[in-house]
């Protein structure tokens, strides 16, 4: 299959599926398609209006603060995902867009 057609192919499939009104992944169930490459191709194909925007700079770096400077810049001031670690240690700041990085800051320790 062409490159091409490969595109086509996934942008009937993300077509159909929308128009079926069932989830991504009972989609992919139903039609024998790999459910991780139809995220894929969906997300390769979508628009650019129709992606997310970021509400922090997509450096893919978090804020990683002490517990005793979270408490006194105030947990309302920390926007998205807190993970707080023993030793008073919080990585701080993680959205949909830098996700990856809790992985591996936590796979060095």
């Amino acid at each position: 299959m062409t490159p091409i057609e490969k595109k086509h192919f996934w942008q009937q499939q993300i077509h159909d599926c929308e128009a079926s009104g069932i989830s991504g992944s009972a989609f992919c169930k139903q039609q024998s398609l790999i459910y991780h490459q139809f995220v894929y191709w969906r997300q390769k194909l979508a628009p650019a209006e129709d992606t997310p925007k970021q509400t922090q700079a997509s450096t893919g770096f978090a804020r990683v603060v002490s517990s005793a400077t979270r408490a006194r810049v105030g947990a309302d001031d920390v926007d998205g995902l807190t993970v707080s670690l023993p030793g008073g240690v919080a990585i701080t700041g993680l959205h949909a867009g830098n996700i990856e990085l809790l992985g591996a800051v936590l796979r060095q320790l």
